[in-house]
C-alpha cells in the first residue's frame, strides 16, 4: 500500500516537473519584442514644438545664393543663439494660397488680375500645390490645394467682382483654417489694395497675430485703387482736394486714413513673416511681382529650432545671420509660441 502511494506521488512529482520545465522553455523560446532605443533628445522634446523659419539669402544684386550649409546659419531668439535642429535646402515643393481681392474696386481690372494670376501658375513647378481663394464681402474657396493646373486656372476664371471687402476675414480663414493644417513649406500670396470694409469677427491685430503663429510666408501685391475709388464716389478727379477730404469707407473711416492703414497692414504682414510687399501700378508690374514671388518661393532655406522657453502666447523676436559677407538675409522677425495640445487621455507631467 505504502509502495503504491510512493509510486503515485513520484509520478505526480515527475509530471509537475515536466510541466514546469516545458512552460519555462516555451517562455524562453517566445520572441520578445525589441524596445527601440530612445535618445535623450527624444525624451526632452516630446512636449515641444519645432519652430520653422523660412530664409531667403541673396547677394547685393538680388541673386539667390544656393550653396549654403547649416553651419553657415546662426539663429537668435530674443538675442540668444539657438541650436538649429532642422535644416532643409531650397529645392523642395511648397503649398501656396493665392488670395484675390475681388471687391468692387477691382471690377475695372478683373481681366488683368485673372491673367496675371494664371501666369503665376506657370511659374511654379509641377509638384507645387496652390489653393485659390477670392473675397469681396464674403470669402470663397474656389479650389482647395492641388497641383492640377487646369483646375486652378478654371477657379481663377470663376472669380467675379462684388461689393464690400472682407480682407481680414480672408486672411483669417486661409491662415487659421487652411494653411495651419498643411505641413511643409507654405505661403500666402495676397493680391489686394489692403482696405478692409466688411470683415466680421476678424481684425487687423488678430490676423497679424495669426500670421506670427503660423510658419508660413506672407507676400502681398498691393494694387492702386485710390484714384478710381475717389472718382467713382465723388464724380470728381482724384486730384480734387475737396472731394478727397469728404470721402470715407463703408465703416465711416476717412478714405485717406483707410489707405494709410492698408499700406501699414500689408507691410507688417509681410515683415513679420519674412515675406515681401510689392506694388503693382500697371499690368506689367503686376506680372513681374507674381514672377518674383514664384522665384523667391523656389529659392529658400528652412531652419528649425526647439524653443528653450515655453511660455505660450508671447511674441518673441527672431534674427537670422549668415556667415558670408555682402549678403542680404530675409526671414520672419517674430513668432508666437503655442504649446502643443496633449493627446486625448494623456496625463500632465511635471
Amino acid at each position: 500500500m505504502n509502495s503504491d502511494k510512493f509510486k503515485s506521488s513520484a509520478i505526480l512529482l515527475f509530471l509537475l516537473i515536466l510541466f514546469v520545465s516545458s512552460h519555462t522553455f516555451a517562455q524562453e523560446q517566445r520572441p520578445t519584442p525589441e524596445r527601440p532605443a530612445v535618445a535623450d533628445d527624444d525624451v526632452v522634446r516630446v512636449d515641444t514644438t519645432l519652430i520653422t523659419v523660412p530664409v531667403s539669402v541673396m547677394d547685393r544684386q538680388g541673386r539667390f545664393i544656393p550653396d549654403l550649409q547649416q553651419s553657415d546659419f546662426h539663429l537668435y531668439e530674443e538675442g540668444i543663439e539657438q541650436e538649429i535642429a532642422f535644416f532643409e535646402t531650397a529645392d523642395k515643393p511648397f503649398t501656396v494660397a493665392l488670395v484675390l481681392d475681388m471687391s468692387e474696386s477691382t471690377k475695372f481690372k478683373l481681366k488683368e488680375i485673372q491673367d496675371a494670376a494664371k501666369g503665376f501658375l506657370t511659374q511654379l513647378r509641377p509638384d507645387d500645390r496652390v489653393m485659390i481663394v477670392a473675397f469681396d464681402k464674403g470669402v470663397y474657396v474656389l479650389a482647395e490645394a492641388t497641383s492640377d493646373r487646369s483646375v486652378l486656372a478654371s477657379a481663377i476664371s470663376r472669380a467675379r467682382s462684388g461689393g464690400g471687402t472682407s480682407l481680414y476675414k480672408a486672411v483669417d480663414l486661409v491662415m487659421g483654417e487652411r494653411l495651419n493644417r498643411i505641413s511643409g513649406r507654405k505661403a500666402i500670396v495676397l493680391f489686394t489694395d489692403g482696405v478692409d470694409t466688411a470683415s466680421a469677427g476678424s481684425t487687423y491685430l488678430g490676423t497679424l497675430r495669426t500670421a506670427e503663429e503660423l510658419d508660413a510666408l506672407a507676400y502681398a501685391i498691393q494694387y492702386e485703387t485710390y484714384d478710381d475709388v475717389v472718382e467713382a464716389m465723388s464724380g470728381h478727379s482724384a486730384s480734387d482736394q475737396d472731394a478727397r477730404g469728404i470721402l470715407g469707407t463703408a465703416k465711416g473711416e476717412p478714405l485717406d486714413v483707410a489707405y494709410k492703414r492698408a499700406n501699414r497692414y500689408l507691410n507688417l504682414l509681410a515683415d513679420k513673416t519674412g515675406g515681401h510687399l510689392f506694388y503693382a501700378a500697371s499690368p506689367k508690374s503686376l506680372t513681374e511681382a507674381f514672377e518674383r514671388i514664384a522665384k523667391e518661393l523656389r529659392q529658400q532655406y528652412s531652419l528649425g529650432f526647439y524653443p528653450t522657453t515655453r511660455a505660450a502666447g508671447k511674441s518673441r523676436q527672431l534674427k537670422v545671420r549668415v556667415s558670408r559677407l555682402d549678403v542680404v538675409v530675409r526671414a520672419r522677425k517674430s513668432y508666437i509660441y503655442e504649446a502643443p495640445s496633449p493627446p486625448p487621455g494623456a496625463k500632465e507631467q511635471n
